[in-house]
């Protein structure tokens, strides 16, 4: 499944090819690591499929789980040291209102991002409006504040969530 427009967020409805997507995000990790001389080490990769096995966002303890059912014994710092090469490497975000990690999928692309998150399934989705960023970045300037990142999470229900069930 091909990225969405940036503008346009990643909620996913039914004819969602969830398989593809996780194949396309690693093919594309493979690529940016390539082209930045980085390794994409198996389990570098074992966690970044690990964080897009879902659209939700994933804590560093649940991957650390996941990883002793299939991986042995690996330690909180591994998996901490890990998601940063993924966040330094832009093919995660943090969330940090959930202290969770989510896939990225414009990775290699400078962006700041916001997220939708749904408080009812708990599925998250980024989309990327230059409007909001340029909005943020001119307000921090007209108060003199220099901006080093920005992080937008937005809390609500998904399209699916809020719709209420047909009765039948």
């Amino acid at each position: 499944m091909d990225a969405p427009p940036a503008d346009r967020p990643a909620f996913h409805d039914g004819r969602h090819a969830h398989q593809g997507c996780v194949a396309d995000a690693l093919a594309r990790a493979e690529d940016v690591c390539r082209q930045r001389g980085a390794r994409l080490t198996p389990l570098r990769r074992r966690v970044l499929e690990l964080v897009w096995d879902s659209h939700r966002a994933v804590k560093a303890y649940d991957l650390l789980a996941a990883l002793g059912e299939t991986a042995g014994a690996a330690k909180p710092p591994t998996v901490y040291r890990t998601l940063e090469f993924l966040m330094e490497h832009g093919l995660v975000h943090r969330i940090d209102s959930l202290n969770a990690f989510v896939g990225c999928p414009q990775p290699g692309e400078g962006h700041s991002a916001q997220f939708l998150i749904c408080g009812d399934c708990g599925e998250v989705s980024e989309m990327n409006a230059a409007s909001i960023d340029r909005a943020v970045a001119d307000r921090a300037a007209d108060s003199g504040f220099a901006l080093s990142r920005a992080i937008i999470e937005l809390h609500g229900k998904c399209s699916q969530c809020a719709t209420p069930p047909q009765s039948g």
